[in-house]
């Protein structure tokens, strides 16, 4: 399972850094599964496997502090046995899954009070914090406009379109990524989430960055949602990931190179509002 896990990271079959940070907690309880000689061993196993999810990306800020969170609690304690290393690794799943999730629900509640009744909404890629924020808001009788981005080159943004599709109170249109200057003067807001914000930048799916710079230039306030935790310092280094060019040209590029990066950097300076499950943040 946890070898599963790592792969589906690595191919981008999980969508959104909450889902994958859950998706990889939980593969953590196939070890408590199985049988270890030594509570050493167990521990060396924990460590192993857990760096394994973490280097499936290291750009997932949530994906690295909730796995050291979950080692931390195990061995920390230096536990007696394995059956007692084994508990502590359950709770700490358990304690980390709730973390993530009511964290994710909080700062969805908050950024659906910035979306007002008959908005027009542009949103980038996929997020499960951004689309618990639009069905909170229709929950709150509200009924909007969506355009969403298509997300290239894995199309993250027709999987919310079609999410949304199957919303009553919104009218959704999916657009290509380089159109969303051209639809920047019929929004009111533009919604995306987050990987994490170092410092003073933004680091989130490939295109943010100029749909950021079309908003600001168009007078269109953009807000990111995410967990309070994707604020991150020196401890997490981002590191960006470069694709397969193969998400980009099936066939062999001959006498070319193809660029595939997998996100990029706006300045904060960009947006007009963070929302988190603590605070929003504005800039």
């Amino acid at each position: 399972m946890i070898d599963e896990t790592v792969e589906e990271i690595e191919e981008m079959q999980t969508h959104g850094s909450s889902v994958v940070a859950i998706k990889a907690a939980e593969a953590l309880r196939a070890l408590t599964e199985r049988e270890f000689p030594t509570v050493e061993e167990y521990l060396r196993t924990l460590e192993r496997n857990s760096n394994a999810l973490r280097r499936a990306n290291p750009s997932h800020a949530s994906l690295y502090s909730t796995q050291h969170e979950i080692v931390e609690a195990v061995t920390e304690p230096d536990p007696a046995d394995v059956s007692t290393a084994k508990r502590l690794t359950l709770e700490a799943i358990e304690s980390v899954v709730d973390e993530v999730e009511s964290a994710k629900e909080r700062a969805a509640a908050r950024a659906a009070t910035l979306i007002e009744d008959d908005d027009v909404l542009l949103i980038h890629d996929y997020s499960s914090t951004v689309m618990t924020a639009i069905d909170d808001a229709l929950a709150a009788g509200h009924s909007f406009e969506v355009y969403a981005t298509e997300s290239r080159p894995r199309y993250l943004g027709r999987k919310a379109a079609r999410k949304l599709a199957e919303r009553e109170g919104v009218d959704v249109t999916l657009i290509v990524d380089s159109a969303a200057g051209h639809f920047m003067p019929e929004c009111d807001r533009v919604v995306v989430g987050m990987d994490c914000i170092v410092e003073d930048t933004l680091y989130n799916r490939v295109g943010t960055y100029p749909i950021a710079t079309a908003a600001n230039d168009t007078g269109v306030p953009m807000t990111v949602v995410g967990a309070d935790s994707k604020y991150v310092d020196g401890a997490f280094a981002f590191e960006n990931e470069s694709r397969s060019p193969s998400e980009v040209l099936l066939e062999p590029a001959e006498g070319f190179d193809v660029a595939n990066p997998a996100y990029d950097a706006t300045p904060v300076e960009l947006l007009d509002s963070v929302v988190t499950d603590e605070e929003i943040h504005e800039y």
